[in-house]
């Protein structure tokens, strides 16, 4: 019987159920029970019959509802095994929401209803449920079964007639090759194993058996859906056709029914369509009954195959819900809502697929053909053997032409082309006309046109109907869309085809090009060819445009091929053929030529991604313009990705073809791609790919087998990758065989591929074969233990393997390639015969990490052995597998032999207490131990080892030259001494004898940690028995061991004991125990240490420093008792000690007991008391300590909790002493008896009393008892809450407090009160009060208190809200006997009240004014009154008879001449004078014949009051100093000015700096200068004495400073130049240098900041004067050679203090010192480029130069040698203060060398270095070790008080 009649037959659904479960009723009953647990199923399934009690256990079921009845059948399914032509329909129907029943009869006499779709009738039958007749049941199969032969039959006549002749057009291919296709997703078939499902076309019945698996796909539990994915002419469309074909042939049975549609035709159906419609009215209509049909369809429909083509083309004109879509009815099919359990297959293009699809959908790339499909097609399309042999050897002779078929669509068109071409052609010549796609294509119409004629017209034409679809999204096109004669034509030729598009009720004729890339073809033919296009319009077609797959906005337009046309028509190849086409000339064809080529230089330069690199590489190949190919090549970035999208060997081949114009490497990177299988063998010979990787599931046996073939022909290749494949063992093979040939390799990356054993190990055979390999990662592979066993092995024998690393996922090789090779040793005699010597320098060391491999005992014995064969081992680490204690054991035994480095690990191995014992006594005696680190509690066993003995030798001859250091900290500094941490191991007492018994076999313990375990009091009192026997230890340990204050007086003791116990630390709370000795090493907690630079350190020659003993006690209850118990302990203890003591509350009784024992620690030095709370009678307490112990130093009491006591040691001779009493609460009541206790100190330096409560009443207590108290330094009150009360007080105390010398007071926001004293009377008192905000009121009462301070000298008065009105009243009331007084004010009014206001204060003074500052800017008033006063009116009248003043002017000159008579010094500076001011400042200078020193300074004068002004300064004869700097004037402005210096003998100092002295003014000015024989300027005693000379930032340029040069020999008395910042260039530098030797004795030269260069150093090397104190040349343009002559002739210098040489570029050049300069003070080298080549000589000098206090070496290239040659001079320069090495290349160590230098006792306060390369962590480290290592951006010295 035929397979349809076995169909028909089958029984009803239902009751297959029922007769399937009637074999099963004990597991239906358990599943009804587990459906239904609370339901009684007793009564109701006790029918007789086991058919009828299934049928009601099933009613049961379907009455739970629609999720009960689908979990139901689902387990029906999986659990039983049932029949495949049942479990289909069962899930497909019931399986899903849309197919549960509305009821469920399954009786005999009813079957349930056919699911019905909108557009199908209903069949008739009768109401109710009354049973189908049998007849009709007969008669529907029938009619099914007439139809199903009427479908074969139809398709076997459609396909009779399609075998036309060779060379035929192109309307159907003579030949079919099945193409490559490959699985994607997890629909792979059952039974395929591999990826790619290649075929067999030399089978003998001309079928390929492998097409069949698209139908046997995992999906047969749910909707059965295949997409074939394929780029345009991948032959998508042929494939369907041939399957049709093959199924009208019979051949693929398992189908009854196959219809095939294409979108295309779909698209232009515009009306209603129901699935009948689709099935019968648009494919084939059955004779009769269609509505019998379509229901037998829907029984069957497992047997029913649908193929949509074309499903890239489908446009979406309808919604996804409109019944209308055509693509409505594929979406409902897909879903198994139509026709459920039908088979769906659709082609498309790759990219974006509608949201129909179900995810379980399985996908196929199709990727053409393969080298053997092309022979075979080739063989098969030409029937004759030497046309066969000629159109292969053309193929094989083009390597582009042979590519280019690897598309179908195209193999065909070539294949064509060649039937025309070859015959009467010579070898080569065809094919050469066949160089591009583009060619082939222009070649075919040729071949297929008349002999000898084109028709131009008839192509013009086929090409405007062509973009005209292709622009309006039309495939189709009917009679009214293409005029008669062209459609003629094109289906003459074989282009077109024609088609019937049917749709309900009507049909019609269209029309359609063979394939959619030739209408795009005649589409770029128009746009070169049609004069109405021009080239803008013609670069707009020239696009690129992304292929994204998973892309979510990308959809698939019909655009594919249409910019590669247009690139391949620009050509000169077709130029020839453009012009006969277009009827132009072929200048006119190459203009538009040029635009494509233009259009795809442009499109080159713009960052694309991948898809669109791709799709340029195949527009520019096709162009065939090589400057065009280069240029693309070289603007491809160095790294390019190619990232989810289809690639096929077509698109790597045109990449490759570009490539090879490309100069420089480049890195390919395709992930995620769907690659074809074979396309790697496009890379073959690609010599500018460095890096080529891949990561795709798709990539197989297949695809590994093209790149094996492909890599040895890549010779710049350097990484490759291959992840996250699907390879096996034999694409392993492959690959193995081809790295040996690939030697340059550098790393290789298998990672993901799950290989296994086999293929790992045969991967790791070839790495002696790869000379150049650094890395190989097999990570993500599943291997055994003894692979990784093997693997071991290979690492330990391969010579340039480094590190072994496994760990869960991670399987990875690093390997070194060696220095040398082995023949490079056999060639040379010398290198054989040092050839031992050099494999021991260059020794290698291999790291092995084994890290939870499962290894056991076993392995770990096969392991030693492997190692104790092999190299010296860096690191091993064994951590989390099951060595447990034996094998642990095993491998600390065997650690020495095994020459380990740096670190074993053997964590999470299932150590015990017992085996870490083992453990620890196995490692005792080793010499390289340098740390055990064993905690049970987290599972950590780690060895640290230190360099071996010759090893260490090695380092320590670096360190004694440390020009061979690098001086960088090493990420894990190793100790000087081991360190045994056996952390949180549960040892108790009864432990430590053996374990110290085990400790005393290491002759050099140093570090010992046993925190985190039980040892308890007991336990330390025992450890504090054997300590003597454990050695010198550094650290101990004893944190969180559940200790108590006896066991704190246990560890007291061994201070006594102990003598290398330096340090004991205690915590209670946090139970904190540390012991540690002298040593630098001081973080015991292992969470990281300063580095012991030990080497640096023995090269520097620093010994040990004697530091005090250190006894900390925090958080403890420190009871009296407790007290005294430890304090007498402590008597015992030896050398200098500290004590720190903290605890939450210290009640006055324990304070008292423990300050009564202090006198008998005579050894004390330090009591510190922090972090507790203190009584308020706790001052009182300590400041009585002063009487009882008179060796305390300092007492420091901050806020009730921190007290700091210092102590003087016995050697110390006795000297003063200091208090602070800060926020202790502090009131009047304590005032009186903390004064009479501290009366009792014989010196009290220093009292600090602030932030207390004394309020006025207290400070006016504490100054009436201050004559009681011996201080000599200062007291500070601040913070005290005191008024303006306190402030009068203050000054009308003065008077009885002679030794007080100054005092300051601020009442606002800094609330600072000081008071400076003197161990004598002080004849000379200051003043200073800010911000007091005195009234009216207290102005009286001020001035009364400063007239009795008859020995203040100084008062200063700064905003005190003092105005006007009262500054007067001050000034009239302010009387003394005799004597001077300096009043400062300083308020806001007075910037503003100018300066005839302020002159005005000023004579309302009752003394006479000797000196007058005016500065409006800072608001400063300063007046020097003169007791008493005394007038002169007889000059006061001569002055005025010569004054034009108004009356009140008159009279405020007659007052100021009154109270100014003697005026000596009147200073204005930033003022605004104008012209009353300088009238009244002319009449005032006319009358003071006393006066010395006028300055006017960065003012504003106006021109008329600039001659009121001169004209009086003319009249002062007896000026001795004269300022008039920064003045805004202009040039003729100073010409007046200037004019004021006539006839001043007496004149001593001149400044004119910063004003516009021009050349003229300037040359006038020296003129003048060296004929004035009286002129006294800058220290003038006669004309020829000029002292000093200061013209600094002005812009005198080269001509004044020649002219400068020539007044300098008449100046032989010149001590001092600043031409500082003139703009002199090397002309007026270099003749300033050959007149300045004849200054001989100029002792300060100052010419920074002006471009003088190397002639102007040179020209002063010559000669310097002798007597040179002070050199300036900062920022001179000075380079090296300059510099190193200055050095020379400076070198000796005797009286040489300060060396400026900043800002200039001295690299190599710094001038250094043989002789020495014994008075050199400061040296200034700031941002000279001095590295540390150049800082060993400097250093060196430094040494010379005994009196340097500062070096200044900020913003160079200092390293940590330049800090070590630093460190080392440093004790020897005792009077170095400062040293700046800000940004610089210092690390923590270079800074750590300076920290050792400062401890040899060097006097320096402050080190700068900030902005070095220094963690922040060692920055904290390094200042708590050396606090005068300042890293801050500020300099943080504290500044001293006023008067200290």
């Amino acid at each position: 019987t035929d397979p349809i009649s076995l169909q028909l037959g089958t029984e009803n659904l239902c009751r297959c159920l029922v007769r399937l479960l009637s074999k099963d009723p004990e597991w239906l009953s358990a599943k009804v029970k587990f459906f239904l647990p609370n339901m009684d199923l007793g009564s109701g399934d006790q029918s007789p019959d086991p058919t009828q009690r299934v049928i009601q256990q099933l009613s049961k079921l379907h009455t739970q509802g629609q999720s009960t009845w689908q979990e139901f059948i689902h387990c029906v399914c999986m659990e039983l095994d049932i029949p495949l032509d049942l479990e289909v329909p069962l899930l497909s129907i019931w399986g899903h929401g849309d197919g549960f029943p509305r009821q469920l009869d399954i009786g005999e006499e009813s079957q349930p209803d056919p699911q019905l779709h909108p557009g199908l009738k209903q069949p008739h039958q009768s109401c109710g449920s009354s049973p189908r007749p049998k007849q009709f049941k007969k008669q529907e199969q029938e009619l099914a079964k007439r139809y199903l032969q009427l479908l074969r039959t139809s398709a076997r006549q459609r396909y009779a007639d399609r075998t036309p002749r060779p060379g035929q057009p192109l309307a159907f291919p003579q030949v079919y090759i099945p193409p490559i296709l490959q699985w994607s997703r997890a629909s792979a078939p059952f039974d395929a194993q591999e990826g790619a499902v290649t075929g067999d076309p030399k089978a003998e019945d001309g079928t390929d058996v492998n097409i069949r698996n698209l139908f046997n796909t995992k999906a047969n539990r749910g909707p059965r859906v295949t997409v074939l994915l394929g780029k345009a002419g991948m032959g998508k469309t042929t494939l369907a056709h041939w399957l049709c074909q093959k199924w009208a042939d019979g051949q693929l049975d398992r189908f009854q029914a196959l219809f095939l549609f294409e979108f295309r035709q779909l698209n232009v159906i515009t009306g209603f369509l129901t699935l009948p419609q689709l099935l019968f009215d648009l494919y084939l209509r059955p004779e009769a009954g269609p509505e019998a049909v379509f229901e037998y369809l829907q029984e069957n429909a497992n047997g029913t195959l649908l193929i949509f083509d074309g499903l890239d083309e489908v446009f979406q004109t309808a919604g996804p819900e409109d019944p209308a879509s055509a693509l409505t009815l594929f979406s409902r099919l897909c879903r198994g809502t139509l026709l459920p359990g039908c088979w769906v297959m659709a082609t498309s293009r790759p990219g974006k697929l509608p949201a129909c699809l179900p995810t379980e959908v399985a996908t196929v790339h199709m990727w053409g053909f393969d080298g053997p499909r092309v022979e075979e097609y080739v063989s098969r399309f030409f029937s004759d053997q030497p046309s066969q042999e000629a159109a292969l050897a053309e193929l094989r002779a083009d390597r582009r032409l042979w590519s280019m078929c690897a598309l179908p669509a195209l193999c065909q068109v070539a294949c064509l082309c060649l039937y025309h071409l070859l015959p009467g052609s010579s070898p080569g010549q065809s094919a050469a006309l066949l160089a591009t796609m583009t060619q082939n294509y222009v070649q075919m119409v040729l071949t297929l046109s008349p002999p000898g004629f084109l028709p131009a017209e008839s192509l013009l034409g086929l090409g405007e109907v062509a973009l005209r679809g292709l622009e309006t999204g039309k495939v189709i096109f009917f009679a009214g869309d293409i005029p008669p004669p062209v459609m003629a034509f094109g289906a003459a030729l074989g282009l077109m085809t024609s088609c019937v598009c049917m749709g309900p009720g009507h049909q019609e004729t269209g029309y359609a090009f063979t394939h959619l890339s030739l209408q795009e073809f005649f589409a770029a033919l128009h746009l070169m060819a049609s004069p109405q296009v021009d080239k803008d319009t013609l670069s707009q077609h020239v696009t690129l445009t992304s292929r994204w797959v998973q892309r979510s906005k990308a959809r698939l337009g019909l655009i594919d091929h249409l910019p590669t046309f247009l690139a391949g028509l620009a050509s000169c190849a077709c130029r020839p053929f453009l012009s006969l086409l277009a009827q132009q000339d072929e200048a006119w064809v190459g203009t538009k030529q040029a635009a494509v080529v233009q259009a795809l230089r442009k499109l080159a330069t713009r960052r694309l991604t991948g898809p669109k690199v791709v799709e340029l590489c195949h527009c520019v190949g096709e162009t065939q313009v090589p400057e065009l190919a280069g240029f693309t090549a070289q603007s491809l970035p160095h790294q390019m990705p190619f990232h989810n999208f289809l690639l096929t060997y077509t698109d790597l081949a045109a990449l490759t073809n570009i490539l090879g114009h490309r100069d420089a490497p480049i890195h390919l990177d395709f992930e995620g791609c769907p690659l074809e299988p074979r396309c790697p063998e496009a890379l073959a010979g690609c010599g500018q790919v460095e890096n080529l990787s891949f990561k795709s599931r798709k990539c197989g046996d297949a695809f590994a087998e093209a790149l094996s073939r492909c890599l040895p022909t890549m010779g710049s290749l350097k990484k490759l990758g291959l992840a996250g494949s699907k390879i096996t063992a034999q694409g392993v093979s492959h690959l193995v065989q081809a790295l040996p040939l690939c030697p340059q390799l550098e790393e290789i990356s298998f990672r993901d591929n799950q290989l296994k054993d086999w293929e790992v190990l045969s991967i790791v055979e070839v790495l002696p074969c790869l000379p150049q390999l650094r890395k190989l990662d097999l990570s993500l592979s599943n291997v055994s233990v003894s692979t990784l066993l093997s693997l071991t092995n290979v690492a330990v024998t391969c010579p340039t393997v480094r590190m072994l690393q496994v760990r869960k996922a991670d399987l990875i090789f690093l390997l070194s390639p060696p220095t040398e090779t082995a023949t490079e040793l056999q060639g040379d005699p010398d290198l054989r015969g040092n050839a031992n010597q050099r494999k021991e320098a260059q020794r290698r060391s291999l790291a092995l990490r084994l890290q939870k491999c499962q290894l056991g005992v076993h392995d770990v014995e096969v392991l030693i052995a492997q190692l104790r064969e092999g190299p010296h081992l860096d690191e091993v680490d064994l951590s989390g597998n099951q060595l447990e204690d034996e094998g642990c054991q095993l491998m600390a035994e065997a650690a020495p032999q095994l020459h380990i480095a740096r670190k074993l690990d053997l964590s999470s191995n299932g150590l015990s207490l017992a085996g870490a014992c083992r453990v620890l006594s196995a490692v005792s005696t080793y010499r390289t131990l340098a740390e055990l680190h064993v905690s049970l509690l987290h599972k950590t066993v780690v060895l640290k080892f230190a360099p071996e003995p010759e090893e260490q030798e090695v380092i320590q001859k670096r360190a004694a030259f440390p020009g061979s250091l690098t001086f960088q900290m090493p990420s894990e500094p190793l100790p000087c001494a081991p360190r045994i941490r056996l952390t949180h191991c549960a040892l108790q007492a009864q432990h430590l004898e053996h374990l110290c018994k085990a400790l005393g076999g290491s002759c050099c313990l140093r570090h010992l940690d046993l925190s985190g375990n039980a040892l308890g009091d007991k336990g330390v009192a025992l450890l504090a028995q054997l300590l003597p026997g454990l050695g010198a230890l550094q650290s101990l340990n004893l944190s969180e061991n559940d200790l108590s204050l006896d066991a704190v007086f246990s560890l007291t003791q061994c201070f006594s004991t102990l003598p290398w116990l330096v340090h004991l630390d205690f915590s209670s709370e946090s139970q904190r125990v540390i012991l540690r000795g002298d040593g630098r090493d001081r973080d015991l907690s292992a969470a990281g240490s300063l580095p012991e630079f030990q080497a640096g350190a023995q090269f520097l020659g620093f010994g040990q420093r004697r530091s005090s003993r250190s006894f900390c006690l925090r958080e403890c209850q420190l009871e009296p008792l407790s007290l005294s118990r430890l304090c007498e302990t402590l008597e015992k203890c030896p050398g200098p000690l500290e004590v720190k003591l903290s605890c939450k509350v210290l009640s006055d009784q324990s304070l008292e007991t423990l300050l009564h024992h202090l006198p008998r620690l005579p050894e004390l030095s330090l009591l510190q008391l922090t972090q507790m709370e203190l009584s308020p009678r706790s001052p009182l307490l300590l400041a009585d300590i002063f009487s009882l112990c008179p060796r305390v130093q300092k007492v420091d009491l901050r806020s009730l909790h921190h007290a700091t006591l210092h102590f003087r040691s016995s050697e110390e001779q006795e000297g003063g002493c200091c208090g602070r009493f800060t926020g202790c609460g502090l009131s009047q009541e304590h005032v009186e008896p903390l004064c009479w206790l501290l009366s009792k100190c014989e010196d009290l330096s220093q009292l600090d009393l602030s932030a207390n409560l004394l309020g006025d009443a207290g400070l006016r207590c504490l100054l009436e008892c201050l004559p009681q108290v011996p201080i000599s330094g200062s007291l500070d009150l601040s913070h005290n809450g005191v008024s303006q009360e306190s402030v009068l007080y203050l000054v009308e105390t003065l008077p009885s407090c002679p030794r007080i010398r100054e005092a300051s007071v601020n009442l606002g926001s800094k609330q600072s009160f000081w008071v400076h004293f003197s161990r004598q009377e002080e004849a000379r008192k200051t003043l200073r009060l800010s911000e007091c905000s005195f009234g009216p009121q207290h102005v009286p009462r001020l001035a009364t208190g400063l007239s009795q301070a008859l020995r203040l000298t100084e008062l200063t008065l700064t905003q005190c809200f003092l105005g006007l009105e009262q500054l007067t009243i001050l000034l009239g009331l302010l009387k003394w006997p005799a004597g001077l007084l300096t009043l400062r004010v300083e308020e806001p009014w007075v910037g503003k009240a100018g300066v005839l206001t302020l002159l005005e204060v000023c004579a309302q003074a009752s003394g006479n004014v000797t000196e007058i500052s005016i500065s409006e800017t800072q608001q400063q008033l300063c007046i020097q009154l003169e007791f008493p006063h005394q007038e002169n009116p007889e000059a006061t009248t001569l002055r005025l008879a010569h004054c034009d003043l108004g009356a009140h002017h008159s009279l405020l000159a007659r007052q100021l001449m009154e109270t100014c008579a003697r005026l000596r010094q009147l200073s204005l500076s930033q003022v605004n004078l104008c012209e009353a001011s300088a009238l009244l400042l002319q009449s005032l200078l006319l009358s003071l014949s006393e006066l010395k020193n006028f300055r006017l300074t960065s003012s504003c004068v106006s021109s008329s009051a600039l001659a009121h002004l001169t004209s009086g300064l003319s009249h002062c004869h007896h000026l001795e100093e004269l300022d008039l700097s920064n003045n805004q004037l202009g040039e003729e402005g100073t010409k007046v000015l200037t004019g004021a210096l006539e006839g001043k003998c007496w004149l001593k100092r001149l400044d004119l700096s910063h004003l516009p002295l021009g050349g003229s003014t300037l040359a006038a000015l020296t003129r003048g200068l060296s004929h004035m024989t009286l002129l006294q300027s800058l220290r003038l005693r006669a004309a020829t004495s000029l002292e000093e000379l200061g013209l600094s930032h002005n812009q005198i340029g080269d001509t004044g400073a020649q002219n400068l040069a020539a007044v300098l020999p008449g100046l032989p008395e010149l001590r001092k130049i600043d031409l500082s910042a003139n703009g002199i260039g090397p002309a007026g530098g270099a003749r300033l240098a050959e007149c300045l030797p004849l200054c001989r004795h100029l002792e300060e030269l100052m010419l920074g900041y002006n471009a003088l260069g190397d002639p102007t150093a040179l020209g002063l090397a010559r000669g310097l004067p002798r007597h040179l104190r002070v050199l300036h040349l900062t920022s001179s343009h000075l380079g090296p050679e300059g510099a190193l002559s200055l050095g020379q002739a400076l070198d000796g210098c005797p009286h040489m203090e300060e060396i400026s040489l900043a800002e200039n570029n001295l690299a190599g050049g710094v001038p250094h010192f043989h002789l020495g300069l014994p008075l050199l003070r400061q040296i200034d080298l700031v941002s000279c480029e001095i590295d540390n080549q150049t800082a060993k000589p400097l250093t060196a000098s430094f040494v010379l130069c005994p009196a340097l206090e500062e070096i200044m070496l900020s913003w160079n290239l200092l390293g940590d040698e330049a800090a070590a040659e630093l460190a080392r001079v440093l004790p020897q320069m005792g009077q170095l203060k400062r040293m700046d090495l800000e940004k610089n290349r210092i690390t923590a160590y270079g800074a750590w060398l300076l920290a050792e230098g400062l401890a040899q006792g060097s006097g320096i306060q402050v080190i700068r270095l900030w902005n070095n390369p220094i963690h922040p962590e060692m920055v904290e480290r390094l200042q708590s070790q050396e606090p005068r290592l300042d890293f801050a951006f500020f300099d943080n010295q504290p500044q001293v008080p006023h008067g200290t």
